[in-house]
């Protein structure tokens, strides 16, 4: 596969742009993202049978199954990654091997409806917590020691936001192809 054929399938959105400044009207279609993530990830999924969560979105990828695994794991560090930074004074926070995460008996296993459970949870939370959090608030930041990089939270919810959609177009490109 050529290399550009492989980088459409690892990013079928596209790479993730860094705005530095969003809007507030930017700010609430991130949130409205998060909010709405469960129903549309539950209603491409809901009727999936195990040879289809074992599909792959591209070559060497993870399974749809996997996928959904990994999203449950990434948003719920996201998540507790939102509290330290409005809690604490420029928190490091703890990164997490995703890759390895993925390769856990619980992410590898092709049953899905406990991530589904998490995530929906879990974004009901994140999102009345997203909305109590003032224009002041968003403009905290954590430290990410292993990338050397400061992440503000409006930053971050707009890349969890397209995260969400990331997931998505890599799920449904591997019902319709799979590797």
């Amino acid at each position: 596969m050529n290399p550009s054929a492989l980088e459409q399938l690892q990013y079928p959105i596209g790479k993730f742009v860094w705005d530095t400044d969003p809007t507030v009207e930017i700010i609430q279609e991130g949130i409205s993202t998060i909010k709405n993530f469960p129903k549309k990830l539950n209603k491409v999924v809901d009727t999936l049978d195990t040879p289809t969560l074992l599909n792959r979105y591209r070559p060497e990828g993870w399974t749809i199954a996997q996928v959904v695994h990994h999203v449950a794991d990434s948003h719920m560090h996201s998540y507790l990654r939102f509290k330290h930074a409005l809690l604490e004074d420029f928190p490091s926070i703890k990164d997490y091997q995703e890759v390895q995460w993925a390769e856990l008996p619980d992410a590898k296993n092709h049953q899905i409806d406990y991530s589904l459970d998490i995530i929906s949870a879990l974004h009901k939370r994140w999102v009345i917590f997203l909305e109590g959090m003032s224009k002041e608030d968003f403009k905290r930041s954590y430290f990410h020691p292993e990338r050397q990089k400061k992440y503000p939270l409006d930053v971050t919810l707009l890349i969890y936001a397209w995260h969400c959609e990331h997931h998505l177009a890599h799920i449904k490109n591997a019902i319709e192809t799979g590797y």
